[in-house]
């Protein structure tokens, strides 16, 4: 295979119509951001959050309300789309999926219905955001996990509710190729995290979920943090930057053409040292206390990252506690507006500085 940068598969007009579904939301809003910053001009970004809702609105940008569950909308949301990015799904983190599957199974309605409408709307490209969620549960039962790689997805035991829409969306995108010719991309996302994502009411990520604690517990004098499960599960976490670029990079890097990647970083860390991380980003220390019945995921999983650096040269590589840093600073801001009686879902555009 020949190493690709995003330019180099494919000849890319900036005026083309690009469409990145969940756009209200925070990979795709920050995917949506990624592009008008590097002068893509046509850009269509969908959501079905009310517009006051969406946690970044990006000048210039059409931005429509439409539920993608219909496929009239799907239809709707594609009309001239040269390139598709589906990031649409109704999830959050551990405790959501584990305790709303039914919800979590009901967005492969998003996943047949806008796939289809973008086939027949001639889509040269079809990117899918898919989750290490589909990976054979049975290898993720010990903490010093081996990393897994692109083929552990089978024999298929992916994760209950969630796992499962992903993994037969995976399937939609590939037999769409083999049978119709639309060109699909499929990255399998590690826990991303970073500013403009969830901090607080329930559909959070760990990392953004352990600095709202940290943060209160400083605000409140009150030195002490609730750590769900043992605190040794492990996981790598990818800064939102680099999830934005690798999905740039593998939906233009023909040899992945309907070949699920991994886009995570490859740095294990137990749950415990992340909230080391934290407490010393935030220049405290806390009494942990550990609730050993709440939601806590596989016991460990990492990201095998030898594909991606074979295919694009290329992997995610911002450190965890660089990209902590960036988003402690990011939520403790939200949380004191918040405070202070300001409202906004996560915050508006504002230039914030990239490293992408």
């Amino acid at each position: 295979m020949t190493k690709q940068n995003p330019t180099a598969a494919t000849t890319r007009n900036k005026d083309d119509l690009i469409v990145i579904a969940g756009a209200g939301g925070f990979i795709a809003g920050a995917l949506t951001r990624y592009f008008h910053d590097h002068g893509f001009t046509n850009i269509r970004a969908v959501d079905k959050k009310p517009l006051p809702d969406w946690y970044q609105r990006v000048p210039g940008v059409e931005s429509l309300c439409l539920d993608l569950t219909d496929p009239d909308n799907c239809r709707r949301a594609v009309e001239g789309a040269v390139e598709v990015y589906n990031l649409a799904a109704d999830m959050g983190g551990m405790g959501f999926i584990e305790r709303y599957r039914v919800e979590c199974l009901r967005s492969i309605l998003i996943n047949t219905h806008l796939i289809e409408a973008a086939y027949r709307a001639g889509v040269d490209r079809y990117f899918f955001s898919s989750s290490a969620c589909a990976y054979n549960t049975e290898l993720q039962k010990d903490p010093n996990v081996r990393a897994l790689k692109e083929s552990d997805a089978y024999p298929a035991m992916a994760e209950r509710g969630y796992g499962w829409e992903k993994l037969m969306s995976e399937m939609f995108c590939q037999e769409y190729w083999a049978e119709r010719g639309l060109k699909t991309f499929i990255a399998r996302f590690h826990n991303v995290y970073g500013p403009y994502g969830t901090w607080d009411g329930g559909r959070e990520k760990a990392p953004a979920a352990l600095s709202r604690k940290v943060i209160e517990a400083k605000d409140t004098g009150k030195l002490e943090i609730t750590i769900w499960g043992d605190g040794n599960q492990t996981r790598s976490f990818m800064y939102i930057d680099d999830c934005v670029k690798g999905i740039d990079m593998i939906t233009h890097c023909d040899d992945l053409i309907a070949t699920p990647i991994n886009l995570g970083s490859s740095e294990l860390v137990s749950i415990n040292q992340l909230v080391s991380l934290i407490e010393e980003i935030a220049g405290v220390k806390l009494e942990r206390h550990y609730d050993l019945n709440a939601p806590r995921g596989v016991a460990g999983r990492n990201s095998d990252n030898t594909f991606i650096l074979q295919v694009l040269g290329w992997e995610p590589s911002t450190p965890l506690r660089e990209g902590l840093a960036k988003t402690y600073a990011w939520i403790e801001q939200q949380y004191y507006d918040r405070k202070a009686g300001k409202h906004t879902p996560a915050g508006p555009y504002n230039g914030m500085p990239k490293t992408y």
